[in-house]
């Protein structure tokens, strides 16, 4: 890269090193640098980034969120690993707040005990359950944990585990996961659990009734209610070259697909990404608490 500047300086200077003189390079000539050199990763890995806020209607925060990232590479391959979780405790509830990060703590518990031999023992050694029997157990013991720590409450819970190249993605209630492409394509990965979905899918309401239906917040499924819990469980390509984004209804319920495309294409960066889409939520009146978690695979 150094030797590539000198060389490109010495041809604005029209001669040799010798005779150069020092100019300020213009945005197009940086643009040019920039454009001749492509970044080259020797190994895939993930980068994440996350985003929250209370929003503007709210006086306390319900959601909870947490990001793990590891890498392992060195005798073998290289395997990206990761663990993505929104939950977002049901407003009006008492403990709300308490559930969501009860229902966070207990799965990334449960997962990482799991993993907890391949990702620190040497040899590394594989899980013998799945990554979908995984993440069923670890949902199944949060819903068991609300139900001991925040009677009467209860929280959706999206959570992405990934491995390699696959994610297995754990879903209750109505935070979402998508996954955001460069093309313009936002594509909703997981179905929500609520009434509004539930009347939309048996022809009770059109897609217009649906968006203006006045009970929008009311789940027939969430992490802490009823006697056993039904958690959509599924495995997928990591989507290529696109990013993964988990969030709350706080985001995805007042931004619409383009300004969600836009707020990442115009960041330089995923924390900046996640920056714009918790303000543009803010700016659409922020009626509920917001958090995003946006992953990406590099390399």
């Amino acid at each position: 890269m150094l030797d590539f500047l000198r060389r490109f300086i010495k041809s604005l200077a029209g001669g040799s090193g010798d005779r150069a003189t020092t100019a300020p390079l213009s945005e197009k000539q940086i643009e040019s640098i920039a454009l001749q050199q492509e970044t080259h990763y020797d190994m895939q890995q993930l980068v994440a980034a996350t985003g929250q806020s209370v929003g503007k209607q709210r006086e306390h925060n319900e959601d909870s969120v947490l990001a793990i990232t590891a890498t392992l590479a060195g005798m073998a391959e290289n395997v990206p690993f990761g663990l993505y979780i929104v939950a977002d405790g049901m407003g009006g509830h008492q403990y709300g707040e308490v559930a969501s990060n009860a229902a966070v703590r207990i799965i990334a518990g449960q997962v990482l005990r799991k993993f907890h031999s391949y990702l620190f023992a040497v040899p590394t050694q594989q899980p013998e359950d799945s990554l979908q029997e995984i993440m069923e157990e670890a949902i199944s013991e949060a819903h068991q944990a609300v139900q001991k720590d925040a009677p009467g409450s209860g929280t959706t819970v999206t959570a992405a585990l990934v491995l390699g190249q696959q994610v297995t993605i754990g879903h209750v209630g109505d935070s979402r996961a998508y996954s955001v492409h460069p093309s313009g394509k936002v594509e909703q990965l997981t179905q929500d659990h609520s009434l509004v979905r539930r009347l939309e899918e048996l022809g009770h309401l059109n897609k217009e009734e649906a968006e203006n239906f006045p009970h929008r917040n009311v789940l027939i499924r969430a992490v802490g209610q009823g006697d056993s819990i039904d958690a959509d469980i599924f495995t997928i390509a990591f989507p290529h070259g696109a990013t993964l984004m988990l969030c709350t209804d706080g985001l995805w319920g007042v931004v619409p697909d383009e300004t969600i495309r836009r707020s990442l294409v115009d960041a330089p960066n995923l924390q900046r990404a996640c920056n714009n889409l918790v303000r543009a939520a803010n700016a659409a009146g922020g009626p509920d608490n917001i958090s995003v978690v946006l992953v990406q695979m590099i390399g």
